[in-house]
């Protein structure tokens, strides 16, 4: 088999160990039914799926509920209802989806469940702006956050701090009913508090760590002012806090990850070991600038084909995680259509090496794609066709290169979300 074409069979193998459905199934049969309603609320890229699964297994034990879901995100339910909102820039549908969201979980009584399900996308779908805030402050700072380089923990920490649902704060609307949080991880390392902004979770972050974020990326004096004053606010102490660990109320919340990264990453190992290519595991925290991370991953793989790795070829090196990319330019593209471009830079020249990066969730950055797939020949290609790939890297232009090449990984909505998968395959 041709390195690209197993290149991707690598990676459909792990999408399909992401799928939800029997994750879900898995883990509703050991949650005790309730004496009361089983209410249903979530948001995220799966969410959908995860509800359709919940369906599957309680059928009429659900008494109903509201699920939050990217455009495009839809599945077959009949007792939850699904809205479709923006993301990842928030947008009206998912404030006011955020505004219904709290009204059930407050109208829960203390012999019901409130049953959680999140996934990645969850805090761009759910906005819930604490009051002065407006929708569009948060969107103005989700929009700063994300071109200035932010990662996932950084970014839900001020979220969490600009919003009346996140941070715990859905769980505290719950109380008293037993709440039971299903999630999907997105996050490297699993962090229930970061998952989906830990909508049922203890937050571990404060206004201090929030406002310092901001701080750091030279971000204070341009953020919109409702949110530099509500997050100074809390650091003097005038706004209450996020729930912390020591809050009663979450002695009736069970927060359980029932799907992470490690599923991905050792779905492609067994794939690249039935194709007869010895895998070898880096990471499954591999995150940095897109581009960094791509010229790291190629040297190791130039590494082994010269035979002074740590395995020899053929062989496929597996990174799981999230980059992040500073945006410079005005092209399109996601992190891993920007990590497969710098990778085509490194490797022009050279046989025998290919690779794929792309998301589980089937979408990077504002694209159709999940990601790309590059190899020696990549770089010159785009040239033949009149593209400048270091220009188009410059420009964080990647997507125009991969579509003109016809090296697009394209999957649709996986309705699943267990970050990316980066594979360097060597002949």
């Amino acid at each position: 088999m041709k390195r690209r074409a197993a290149a991707r069979a690598i990676f459909d193998s792990a999408l399909a160990a992401a799928a939800v459905r029997p994750l879900v199934l898995r883990a509703v049969a050991a949650v005790t039914p309730p004496a009361g309603r089983v209410v249903v609320v979530g948001a995220g890229k799966a969410s959908g799926a995860m509800a359709a699964a919940v369906e599957e297994a309680w059928g009429e034990r659900v008494t109903g509920g509201l699920v939050v879901v990217k455009d495009g995100h839809l599945a077959e339910t009949r007792r939850v209802k699904l809205v479709e909102a923006g993301h990842p820039v928030p947008d009206e549908r998912g404030a006011a989806a955020a505004r219904d969201l709290l009204a059930l979980a407050l109208g829960a009584g203390d012999q019901d469940l409130v049953l959680t399900l999140i996934s990645g996308g969850a805090s761009a779908l759910t906005p819930a702006p604490a009051p002065p805030i407006t929708l569009g402050d948060k969107q103005v700072m989700t929009r700063l956050l994300l071109a200035a380089g932010a990662d996932i923990n950084q970014l839900n920490a001020v979220r969490k701090h600009c919003s009346v649902l996140k941070g715990g704060q859905l769980a505290r609307a719950a109380a008293p009913a037993r709440v039971a949080a299903l999630l999907l991880s997105d996050v490297i390392g699993d962090p229930i508090d970061v998952i989906g902004s830990g909508p049922t979770a203890p937050d571990a972050s404060t206004f201090g760590e929030a406002l310092g974020i901001l701080d750091r990326f030279d971000l204070r004096q341009r953020a919109p002012a409702s949110v530099r004053e509500r997050l100074e606010r809390g650091v003097r102490g005038e706004t209450a806090e996020t729930p912390k660990p020591d809050d009663a109320i979450f002695e009736r919340v069970v927060n359980v990850v029932i799907g992470n990264n490690q599923l991905v990453v050792a779905a492609a190992a067994s794939r690249a070991a039935a194709l007869g290519l010895a895998p070898h595991v880096l990471t499954r925290s591999l995150h940095g600038e897109a581009r960094d991370a791509a010229r790291e991953l190629v040297a190791l793989g130039g590494e082994i084909a010269a035979g002074r790795g740590p395995i020899a070829p053929p062989a496929c090196l597996i990174a799981g995680g999230e980059t992040t990319v500073t945006v410079r330019g005005d092209g399109i593209g996601g992190r891993c259509q920007e990590f497969a471009l710098a990778a085509a830079l490194e490797l022009e020249g050279r046989d025998g090496m290919a690779v794929l990066a792309a998301g589980t969730d089937g979408s990077d950055g504002p694209t159709d794609a999940a990601g790309a797939v590059a190899d020696g020949e990549s770089a010159s290609r785009a040239r033949h066709q009149g593209l400048d790939p270091r220009a188009h890297l410059y420009r964080n232009d990647s997507n125009r290169v991969f579509a003109a090449l016809g090296d697009l990984v394209i999957t649709g909505p996986t309705n699943t979300n267990l970050l990316d998968l980066y594979l360097v395959l060597i002949s």
